[in-house]
């Protein structure tokens, strides 16, 4: 274990922060804001000095990145992030608690927009606090490691290493040969689409502020608003924009490379792409059709399911109107697809439909083998044939993922509250999605601060899916040999 580049990759992780606290500071200075001002500019002084300090003390020529260090890289600088993230509502006093502003920063970094506010806690925040909490969305949609390979020369030609432990999906490879080409094309294609939709937002006559912080929560698959009704009090346009976008990032990134460089043809072709479509299709029209009697107009009935089955597939966690109050039939279908998720990729959570995908195939060439023990049953994705070692690491990870989900419920349990609301926070948070049932529907303040930080947990786990965050936590990742 290269133990030095470990910490000096933190450290250079928490000095980016501190540029990054800039923005929202920027934002509190144009709106007068005192508190928010003293608050990041603190922060931005305590991320800078321990990230300055951990570079300096651990600075090595060798810059060797393997798998093992590329785990506990990416572990432990979103521990950093989310920790030093937390600080400006701390300092600013708009959330006293740091167990629960670590829940809202944690939940802001990993993209998953639960939180521990009330409507009007968030109404009664600053523009600048509420600037950096949608903020932190979209650094995180896209992974704090990969901005920072994108900007900063790679001293290591094996930083692939790190972006396969933070992008999501089951097979993460490069775009291009190298890793920071990779990384600057990826994130140029973000700001591209989040620039966009802001100039939607803005046709629709919202304002620059709110289009802002929107885009920054769309683009990175979060959802947290402004407004204690969450968009529900924009106009039908603007809902359906972000309805649109919401869908747009939970598309596999690489297929809008292979439309820019014109291979239109191969990145429609995309099965996985074709199977988000139809599962999409399916939820808002079985949702429309179940939730028609509860008084909707067509246009409402058909926005709302639309706008929701995009919200929880996508994993964004915006809302328009109280799913709490739908049919069971409707919440049962949004649970599902909170954990399916999006695409491998995309900037949503999930388990990733391409990994259900394999599931399936796995599953249906297990059952062909046993009919025909003398076959020969390959397992293809995307017209590819999916080697044995692929196929096992999904199953352990699938195997993990459940055995987790279950120890989470138990210890979530705890409280006692009722299953749905257990149930419905602890898949919320694992699968970054945001909005749960029961009584956690408007918050998740209701539990203690011990369920809290467990929660907090479940989503750091849900965003780097499991294994970075299990090897940091193991011994023998940290042995020099």
């Amino acid at each position: 274990m290269n133990r030095k580049m470990v910490f000096y990759t933190t450290g250079h992780i928490l000095i980016l922060e501190a540029i990054l606290f800039m923005l929202p500071l920027l934002c509190s200075v144009i709106y007068s804001e005192t508190s928010s001002v003293i608050a990041f500019a603190i922060s931005a002084g305590i991320a800078l000095g321990v990230g300055l300090i951990m570079s300096a003390l651990s600075y090595t020529k060798n810059k060797l990145i393997f798998a093992k260090e590329g785990f506990a890289i990416v572990a432990l600088a979103w521990l950093a992030v989310s920790a030093v993230g937390a600080l400006p509502f701390v300092i600013g006093k708009f959330i006293p608690s740091y167990v629960d502003a670590f829940f809202e920063t944690v939940s802001g970094f990993t993209t998953t927009g639960a939180t521990i506010l009330s409507g009007t806690q968030i109404e009664a925040m600053s523009k600048g606090m509420l600037f950096w909490r949608s903020f932190t969305h979209w650094i995180g949609g896209m992974g704090v490691l990969v901005f920072l390979m994108a900007i900063l020369p790679t001293d290591s030609g094996r930083s692939i290493h790190i972006m396969r432990a933070e992008v999501p999906g089951p097979i993460v490879g490069k775009i291009v040969p190298k890793i920071r080409e990779t990384a600057k094309i990826l994130y140029l294609i973000y700001i591209g689409l989040t620039v966009i939709m802001v100039g939607f937002l803005l046709a629709g006559k919202m304002p620059l502020y709110d289009s802002l912080v929107h885009a920054f929560g769309t683009a990175g698959t979060g959802g947290f608003g402004i407004k204690a009704d969450s968009v529900a009090s924009y106009s039908p346009y603007l809902q359906w924009v972000i309805t649109a976008f919401m869908l747009i990032f939970g598309i596999n990134f690489n297929l809008y490379f292979l439309i820019l460089i014109g291979k239109f043809t191969s990145a429609i072709k995309s099965r996985e792409l074709w199977c988000f479509g139809g599962i999409v299709a399916v939820s808002i029209g079985a949702i429309a059709i179940n939730i028609s009697s509860i008084g909707y107009s067509i246009s409402e009935t058909i926005r709302h399911s639309a706008f929701q089955v995009a919200s929880i597939i996508s994993t964004s966690g915006f809302a328009t109107v109280d799913m709490n109050a739908w049919p069971g039939f409707s919440k049962t279908v949004l649970l599902i697809l909170m954990f399916i998720g999006s695409c491998a990729g995309s900037t949503a959570g999930g388990l990733k439909i391409s990994r259900v995908m394999l599931l399936f195939k796995t599953v249906k060439a297990d059952l062909r083998k046993m009919l025909r023990p003398r076959s020969v049953n390959v397992v293809k994705l995307e017209g590819k044939t999916v080697d044995d070692a692929t196929i096992h690491s999904t199953s352990v990870y699938l195997i993990t993922y459940f055995i987790i989900f279950l120890a989470l419920i138990l210890i979530v349990s705890i409280d006692g509250f009722d299953m749905e609301t257990t149930l419905s926070s602890v898949t919320s948070c694992l699968n970054n999605v945001g909005p749960a049932f029961g009584k956690a529907s408007a918050s998740f303040s209701v539990f203690s601060d011990f369920s809290t930080l467990i929660l907090s947990f479940a989503m750091l786990i849900g965003r780097l899916e499991i294994f970075p965050i299990l090897l940091a936590l193991s011994p023998a990742t940290w042995r020099k040999k």
